[in-house]
């Protein structure tokens, strides 16, 4: 009778369930515990929440342990003890110490939802939107001391569509992920892998989104405009001050029709529609969008609520 291969999983976002729960269904692998990061205050009214990844591993029964640092922790030296065969991790969301990637007796690989050597990082998914990219995809690669960069054992690609923001690629890359581990697990317990070392040359980096970078550059094409607030949609969401409020634009479209007025004018206004200029002689028209203060409301609504708005004039201003 086979022994099943035993894992220790790492993960922490709604991103690593779906791989979780494929590893947890298969016979062949045995998911001994679960590492994730700490229940976390969320909303309001402060709820401390579990990881999404908790509450699966809760679920399934799976031994859970979170640390708030990992390095010299008591959880890290339980994982070392348990010597498994293999650690996975998933946005996890802290460094893995090189004591505990040796603990693996075949291997610890990670599932980056990004095509290495591009977009190393915290935030693959969004900088891939952002900068317009037509498509990500998922690496599974050795974890080594250094951020993102172990060679890549597989790949696999996926397009990013207009219709497509953070939530949905985020959602369709999860999957892709866990396909890709399941499809590539036995070939890597066997050793039959031929792991290609990243290319030092392409390496970029997507550093977790910051505060000035949820801003968005109303100077730009309109969609470059668009790739911003997809990126930035769920959350955090990017803003812009308009009509001397900092707003959050929840979606916009992009338009057809060129304009001589300047960045952040109002091309048309009318009770349902504010089309903005945007660069090189772009336009775009706003459709759902949060004032400072306010709830988030279409377009008709706000205009309701911003009669000192007119054609030509400068909607969009940079403070």
């Amino acid at each position: 009778m086979n022994m099943s291969t035993s894992i220790v999983f790492m993960g922490t976002p709604e991103f690593a369930v779906p791989i979780l729960e494929a590893l947890v269904a298969d016979e062949r692998y045995d998911v001994k515990a679960v590492l994730t990061q700490p229940d976390h205050r969320v909303g309001r009214k402060h709820v401390l929440t579990a990881s999404p990844v908790k509450q699966a591993a809760v679920k399934y029964d799976i031994q859970v342990l979170q640390p708030a640092k990992l390095g010299g922790s008591e959880e890290m030296q339980t994982i070392i003890d348990m010597e498994p065969d293999l650690l996975i991790t998933a946005a996890y969301g802290q460094f893995l110490p090189t004591k505990l990637l040796n603990a693996a007796q075949i291997a610890a690989i990670n599932v980056h939802g990004s095509l290495l050597p591009k977009y190393r990082g915290g935030a693959p998914v969004q900088y891939s939107i952002i900068n317009g990219d037509p498509e990500t995809g998922i690496s599974i690669m050795y974890m080594v001391k250094k951020m993102d960069a172990g060679d890549v054992i597989a790949q696999r690609a996926i397009p990013i569509t207009k219709d497509d923001d953070n939530g949905t690629m985020f959602h369709k890359l999860s999957l892709l992920g866990r396909d890709l581990l399941m499809d590539t697990l036995p070939d890597l317990i066997s050793g039959n892998v031929h792991p290609t070392p990243q290319d030092p040359d392409k390496v970029t980096f997507s550093p977790n989104i910051s505060s000035e970078q949820e801003r968005i550059d109303y100077r730009m094409p309109a969609d470059r405009i668009d790739d911003k607030v997809r990126g930035l949609r769920p959350a955090p969401i990017g803003n812009m001050v308009i009509d001397g409020l900092r707003t959050k634009i929840y979606d916009i479209t992009p338009l057809d029709e060129k304009t001589d007025r300047e960045p952040g004018q109002v091309v048309h206004l009318g009770k349902h529609q504010l089309v903005l200029a945007a660069g090189d002689g772009t336009t775009y028209q706003i459709n759902k969008l949060k004032p400072a203060g306010k709830p988030m409301m279409d377009i008709t609504a706000y205009l309701n609520g911003h009669q000192d708005l007119h054609e030509g004039g400068q909607a969009v201003t940079d403070d």
